[in-house]
């Protein structure tokens, strides 16, 4: 007799093709049967050690969160409902060209403090890798959810060159070949960059290109957080189309958004540009969240020389009063690199989590709101909670335009991301709502997408560009990572005001087979484990 069975079910499968009733029988962590209601019809049901009623239920695919920052997350919080109640059953790490593989021991202690604000600063973690393959090795111990890994190009860089704003030499350029070939054939998926982000942001285009053809000889993908999402934002998109092209290698855009008040309404203009590239052969997948503001750290928008050299020399910087001068005359007048090219709006910025529980009564207010509380420039405050939170301070950045999330997310190429930093008092609602948002929000309420439409952008589609040949679809032989929800009432629970909400709808999560979520309950199920790219 067969393990589980989930009885009239309303399935849709992952394919963009209508639903239809069946009973999904599950052994040994697949689907072994998908018994159709026409095909049922006089004859006898399927019996199992377990049955699952699953009358008003859709069921489909788990959601494959393409754009996660769960590193650290994943070991530190075994429960991880942030992302299991959800439906997530797969996450993409290593996201943005910087996380802890691989790593020696200065780089780790350099990473570490550089995106504490993503991560938290690490220390609670028993970091027992270097490698990629050891990282990958520590989720196989057992992890809430799936998870595949990137190479940070950035972490790369550092490893190799350092934190300085120079070319790599030719022997530094082959020991980055190298490591990316290394994390490539220890399981990595692809490449990722943060192209606002330090060192990986001084890498040229010639640098990058050279790391992507490595990539693409194993089969992975890249996937670039570009050099603008502000101003020179279409530029950067075509930059990165070109680079890819030119390396012959798969591109995934990650968080595709237009944003800033330079590009209100210009979505169109990307999807021409995409258009245009995959019309001539390019191979181009992107991710978004379903939200207008964008989260990082506040250190993000300093200029990108303000970072040279590390952490520690940043802060060296902000502490010097005549430099820190320079710093604030390229936020607030020529627009850094670090904030898209635009200049600084302090009203936009609103603080989201620090690391220092003294600068608590920050969170919750822009740095405009802090500051005019304080009777001080927004300059003042800001710098003071870079020095005293030592770079770990969170942000929301309100300047997204939701016609642009709404036309993106038609796209056929498209697939959803969270980018969700799950760090800070008040971390942006999407790390807990993304999913649910698509399918209450945008499907069911506003229609922007058909409901089958929106499940193969969240489950199909990501699996092919991850190149999974057994997930993604309701399919005999496939593993049984499934979602059961309630089309009718599936919401996310996750707010501005409450962000830690947990979603409504999502009564059962399975992974591997196995309950995750039951009953709307996380159970103690550690079915995740690492997802390696596939052999070419």
């Amino acid at each position: 007799m067969e393990q589980l069975v989930i009885r009239d079910a309303d399935v849709v499968d992952g394919s963009g093709e209508p639903s239809y009733r069946a009973d999904v029988v599950i052994d040994g962590g697949r689907i072994v049967s998908i018994v159709k209601e026409a095909a049922a019809a006089g004859c006898q049901r399927p019996r199992a050690v377990r049955e699952l009623d699953a009358e008003g239920l859709i069921l489909s695919p788990g959601f494959v969160d393409m754009h996660a920052h769960s590193d650290l997350a994943l070991l530190r919080d075994p429960d991880h409902s942030a992302k299991a109640a959800q439906g997530v059953t797969l996450e993409v790490l290593g996201q943005d060209g910087l996380s802890y593989a691989p790593v020696d021991d200065r780089t780790l202690a350099e990473v570490r403090s550089a995106i504490a604000g993503w991560n938290g600063s690490g220390e609670d973690i028993d970091v027992d890798w270097r490698s990629v393959g050891e990282y990958l090795d520590r989720l196989d111990r057992g992890i809430a959810v799936n998870a595949a890994y990137l190479i940070p190009q950035g972490t790369v860089r550092a490893l190799a060159v350092g934190w300085e704003d120079r070319a790599a030499t030719p022997a530094e350029l082959d020991h980055m070949r190298r490591l990316v070939a290394e994390g490539m054939a220890q399981g990595a998926v692809g490449l990722s960059s943060g192209l606002t982000y330090t060192p990986g942001m001084y890498a040229p285009d010639g640098e990058l290109t050279e790391l992507c053809r490595v990539v693409a000889e194993y089969g992975g993908y890249y996937c670039p957080h570009h050099r603008s999402y502000g101003a020179g934002a279409l530029e950067a998109y075509a930059e990165m189309v070109a680079l890819a092209r030119e390396a012959d290698c798969p591109l995934h855009l990650a968080h595709a958004t237009m944003n800033f008040g330079v590009n209100k309404g210009r979505a169109p203009e990307l999807l021409a540009l995409l258009d245009e590239a995959l019309a001539a052969g390019a191979d181009i997948t992107l991710d978004t969240y379903p939200y207008t503001p964008g989260s990082t750290t506040l250190a993000a928008m300093l200029p990108s020389w303000a970072n040279e050299g590390g952490p520690a020399a940043a802060l060296a910087r902000l502490a010097d009063d005549e430099t820190a001068g320079r710093i604030r005359h390229h936020l607030e007048a020529v627009g850094s690199d670090g904030c898209h090219g635009v200049p600084v709006e302090w009203d936009t910025i609103e603080i989201s989590g620090v690391g220092d529980p003294a600068l608590a009564d920050h969170v919750g207010r822009t740095v405009q709101e802090s500051a005019d509380a304080r009777g001080e420039s927004p300059w003042t405050t800001a710098r003071r909670l870079l020095l005293t939170d030592r770079l770990g301070t969170t942000i929301l950045q309100h300047v997204g335009h939701e016609e642009n999330v709404r036309t993106i997310m038609r796209h056929p190429v498209h697939t959803g991301g969270s980018d969700g930093i799950l760090q800070g008092t008040k971390p942006h609602p999407r790390a807990y709502g993304t999913f649910p948002h698509y399918l209450g929000h945008y499907v069911r309420e506003l229609g922007v997408l058909s409901l089958e439409e929106c499940v193969a952008h969240l489950t199909a589609r990501p699996a092919a560009r991850l190149r999974l040949p057994d997930r993604g679809l309701v399919r005999e032989g496939y593993r049984a990572d499934l979602v059961l929800f309630d089309p009718r009432t599936v919401a996310a629970g996750s707010t501005f005001e409450a962000p830690r909400r947990l979603p409504t709808g999502i009564p059962h999560v399975l992974i591997d087979g196995r309950f995750v979520i039951e009953d709307g309950h996380r159970t103690d199920v550690l079915a995740g484990r690492a997802v390696r790219r596939a052999p070419l």
